[in-house]
């Protein structure tokens, strides 16, 4: 097929660290985290010396500034996987230097707006995100798919980072509107997630088409929820420690910026306060979201606390 590359690109230094013209059509999209706020000129400037032994197709700067290092007919030196660069455009990404390696708004903007161009100009109208090492892998996409696949399945590696790992199910979703096609009912689309919570991608249990499933997953798994692809919190599975009840006790916070809920669960949304250190009274306790030993209701009426964080006195 004949390769073209993105008009989106605002920056060009071709990188002389790639294997040649692919031996596989793309059908494959893996963005990375650069672990570093950097330029996209920067991003390119890393790949330029043959000695580093590394480089990505495009690079996306803090400021959603798009560059190309290596055009799309030739595989990047990206992914700690041959097979997977052979056949995936890669896309390294402006993020912070520590865990969960947060990115920009501009630079998660620019990455719909990248993936979005990559599926078009060759041929795809789905953006698919399966959430599953082996499932993916052993998926054969259809003509008119692509399919996300992540760094840290070939490498003892974070990379993408859990930002952008948590909101690969969005991206693709994004994606996928914007190409005018439906990720609903297709074969390898996932469209329920286990977890503890949704930030937290390393607690998944599972990932499941059928919500029924998800929900006996869950329920199997004490502290777990269903939660779709945007990261809402459509089912709560069996909790440790007390489903409900009612009394008034003292407990000690011992953090300063412990947050104060509209409700016993992180899918409420936060006061905007915090408790400060201290004693405070807890007159009701219920299982939710986000808390292995449930919320407690604080006697002063600001709201609910997650007793995660609370030694009872």
């Amino acid at each position: 097929m004949a390769y073209t590359n993105s008009s989106l690109v605002s920056y060009t230094k071709l990188s002389p660290n790639h294997s040649g013209q692919r031996t596989h059509s793309i059908d494959r999209i893996t963005p990375h985290c650069v672990v570093g706020q950097l330029t996209a000129e920067s991003i390119c400037g890393c790949f330029t010396s043959p000695s580093r032994e590394a480089s990505c197709n495009y690079g996306i700067g803090k400021d959603g500034k798009i560059a190309l290092c290596v055009e799309e007919k030739n595989r990047s030196w990206c992914s700690s996987s041959s097979a997977n660069d052979q056949r995936a455009v890669t896309i390294e990404c402006a993020s912070d230097l520590n865990h969960p390696y947060a990115m920009t708004n501009a630079v998660y903007n620019s990455l719909v707006k990248l993936c979005t161009d990559i599926c078009k100009r060759n041929g795809k109208k789905k953006l698919l995100w399966l959430g599953d090492k082996n499932k993916t892998l052993n998926y054969s996409p259809k003509s008119d798919e692509m399919v996300l696949t992540v760094h840290r399945w070939f490498a003892n590696k974070s990379c993408p980072g859990d930002w952008l790992y948590s909101r690969l199910g969005d991206l693709a979703s994004k994606v996928t509107a914007a190409l005018g096609g439906s990720s609903s009912g297709s074969a390898g689309s996932v469209l329920y997630r286990v977890r503890k919570n949704w930030s937290d991608a390393k607690s998944q249990k599972g990932a499941f088409n059928n919500l029924d499933n998800a929900k006996k997953c869950a329920d199997s798994n004490a502290g777990y929820s269903v939660f779709d692809e945007s990261g809402k919190v459509v089912y709560t599975g069996k909790q440790s420690g007390a489903e409900s009840s009612t009394g008034s006790f003292l407990v000690q916070v011992t953090v300063t910026d412990l947050n104060i809920r509209k409700g016993p669960g992180t899918n409420y949304g936060k006061t905007g306060k915090y408790t400060g250190k201290g004693v405070f009274t807890i007159t009701e306790v219920k299982s939710g979201t986000g808390s292995t030993n449930g919320w407690g209701k604080l006697k002063s009426g600001a709201g609910w606390i997650s007793l995660d964080y609370c030694k009872r006195l």
